[in-house]
């Protein structure tokens, strides 16, 4: 892909949150909420702070030798598996759900900035080594979020009667017929056949859709050393027990969380995630459902599962994998089992876990240098070359539809549409009414100032009338602004919010993730927008 990038502060795209903007600036209020700057002096102090707690790293590796057995991947994936039994090697990690197919495109974005952001750090800091791990959230049942892709505008939806967490499903025929709704758009384009032999490779009926993921995402990323990890295993979860058993016997999280929550909420953030009384699923087959206290009783929410606190205990020490932490506890598992310094994820992500440094200080477990994920637009020539032809930059494409319309009126319309001049001679001719009215009784001034209301508000309704008209004689320009917007801000939203890698990767081939990677930023917080050549 011969392209180009462009970098533009996250404020003028208007598309992130209060928080996600305030956490770029590190604004004073969210300060109490971290604990390193997303610097390479922040990063400096995580990896002191990491070194003072004894991560289990033979396990580590010693699962994820498990894990990648008879998988093919690069010598580069190998020796960072290996190097994670050094005290001087750190991970750099991102994490999703198990959308299908990898879902939308930031799904591939942050995994780039995790390689990028590792990559770079290797050559500042050369004393330490650097691995990239994306930590799959398999184990979520929100089949809603993850079960469909957008292809062409097209919203492919799996449906499957299948429950419990997504990883654990197993591709079916149903989901088999997406890929064959998606030959017919990929294959037209140069590298289609090769991304639908990828599916079809690692999408096989009956395998378990976190193992298709695996596959699929170590294909696309294991020149560049990306590790996976599975965390849907009993061995690393074990490392989990002691916290598991305080937050079945004890419920801390809750009351850690809820102070952290109430003080954001003061702070004018929304807040994210909500710790509830116990923040443990019970998983086995096809249930993943909540614990819950209730008379001295552990029930399953939805279930005829009861334990009494003695089973329950024994149950979690002699089936740790039947444990699910929720959002509250998974970035603490995750910190547990892994050397890691930076998590790397979107803005939803940043603000949770803005809630949970109170949780990390009370198990003594390092908290990570948070650093928003990286955006990217791909603008394809086609619509670069409609961009241009409205005389209007990529930059003013961020502005909502009608605003680009009014501009573009107010640019190029012959006619004036705005009552500037005639509004200045209104407010001249008021004043004089209001000096010669209060001459004759001063309490006639406020009547004045009525009538001018009433006359400027009419006067503003036939300026958008004449608007209105203008627009009309632009209609065409409408319709191509419209498309454009339609293209590359789908449903209003961002491109990255929506739109597959399958396409991308299907007219470019490897070479969209090499410019991925090559236009990736690493510390610097910018949206970057990638323009084909």
């Amino acid at each position: 892909m011969n392209c180009t990038s462009t970098r533009l502060p996250y404020r003028q795209t208007g598309a992130f949150s209060k928080l996600a903007m305030d956490y770029i600036d590190q604004a004073e209020a969210l300060k109490p909420f971290f604990a390193h700057p997303p610097t390479v002096k922040g990063l400096q102090q995580a990896i002191e702070a990491r070194k003072q707690f004894s991560t289990n790293r033979e396990i580590l590796v010693q699962e994820l030798k498990k894990q990648y057995g008879g998988v093919e991947t690069g010598d580069k994936v190998k020796n960072n598996i290996d190097s994670l039994l050094s005290a001087d090697t750190f991970t750099i990690t991102t994490a999703h759900q198990n959308n299908i197919f990898t879902g939308p495109l930031y799904f591939i974005y942050k995994i780039v900035h995790a390689i990028k952001l590792a990559d770079t750090l290797k050559v500042s800091l050369p004393q330490y080594n650097f691995v990239p791990v994306f930590y799959i959230g398999s184990e979520d049942a929100d089949l809603d979020e993850l079960n469909h892709i957008h292809l062409g505008g097209e919203k492919l939806v799996w449906v499957t009667k299948q429950t419990g967490a997504v990883g654990r499903m197993r591709v079916d025929k149903e989901l088999l017929k997406l890929i064959t709704i998606m030959e017919g758009q990929l294959l037209v384009l140069p590298y289609g056949h090769e991304i639908v032999s990828l599916l079809k490779q690692f999408y096989k009926e009956g395998d378990p859709i976190q193992q298709a993921t695996f596959h699929f995402v170590n294909a696309l990323f294991a020149d560049y050393g990306l590790v996976v990890l599975l965390p849907d295993n009993p061995s690393l979860k074990k490392l989990m027990v002691p916290v598991f058993t305080d937050e079945l016997l004890n419920q801390v999280a809750s009351d850690i969380i809820e102070v952290s929550a109430d003080k954001l909420e003061k702070g004018g953030y929304k807040v994210q995630a909500s710790a509830r009384e116990i923040n443990l699923f019970y998983l086995k087959d096809d249930l993943r459902n909540r614990i819950e206290l209730k008379n001295e009783k552990y029930r399953v929410v939805d279930s005829s599962l009861v334990f009494s606190e003695d089973e329950m205990v024994k149950e979690l020490q002699q089936h740790p994998e039947r444990f699910s932490p929720n959002v509250i506890l998974r970035g603490l598992y995750e910190e547990t089992i892994l050397p890691n310094i930076a998590f790397i994820g979107g803005g939803g992500e940043t603000a949770y876990w803005l809630q949970l440094k109170g949780l990390f200080e009370h198990y003594k477990v390092p908290y990570p240098v948070l650093i928003l994920r990286n955006s990217f637009l791909v603008l394809e020539q086609k619509w670069k070359e409609a961009v241009s032809k409205l005389n209007f930059t990529m930059e003013d494409f961020f502005l909502p539809e009608q605003e680009l319309l009014n501009r573009l009126v107010a640019r190029d319309s012959k006619n004036q549409t705005k009552l500037n001049g005639s509004m200045t001679k209104l407010e001249e001719l008021y004043e004089s009414f209001k000096k010669q009215a209060s001459t004759v009784d001063a309490s006639l001034e406020k009547h004045v100032e009525s009538l001018k209301s009433k006359t400027v508000y009419r006067l503003q309704e036939l300026e958008k009338k004449m608007l209105r008209a203008e627009k009309r004689k632009f209609s065409d320009q409408q319709r191509q602004i419209h498309t454009v917007k339609s293209h590359l801000f789908p449903g209003n939203g961002l491109q990255e919010r929506i739109d597959n890698i399958s396409y991308y990767y299907a007219k470019w081939g490897t070479d969209f993730i090499r410019s991925l990677y090559d236009h990736s930023l690493t510390l610097e917080q910018e949206f970057v927008v990638l323009q084909e050549k």
